[in-house]
């Protein structure tokens, strides 16, 4: 099984930065994909962004030039640095781990942004 754990998020102005960082453990299939979602209130659940295991990524086009998605693939971790901030970004954040064995979601962190 594969464990995520989550950290960064929080209250920020907008036009602020904030940093999320998601660690996976446990029996880590070589090939996997993970990532971000996002769900705001009375919202559905929307792909943020995601990186390959070689490093391919893909963005939603409002977080485009904005957000990037990184990871350090000796850690299992996975990174999404979130610069200029906009009150639409508010919402919970959650972890995604993707393969052929599993698909595992973090608990989510709250990002809220105040304008």
């Amino acid at each position: 099984q594969v464990q995520l754990v989550e950290s960064g998020g929080g209250l920020v102005q907008a036009g602020g930065s904030l940093r999320l960082s998601c660690a996976a453990s446990g029996s880590i299939p070589r090939f996997n994909v993970m990532g971000w979602f996002r769900q705001a209130p009375g919202k559905q659940r929307e792909l943020v962004a995601d990186i390959t295991k070689g490093g391919s990524t893909n963005y939603v086009d409002s977080v485009k030039g904005r957000f990037t998605i990184s990871r350090d693939n000796a850690k299992n971790t996975v990174y999404l640095q979130m610069n200029s901030l906009k009150p639409e970004d508010t919402a919970l954040y959650s972890c995604n781990f993707y393969s052929a064995e599993y698909d595992v979601w973090g608990q989510g962190t709250q990002v809220t942004v105040s304008s």
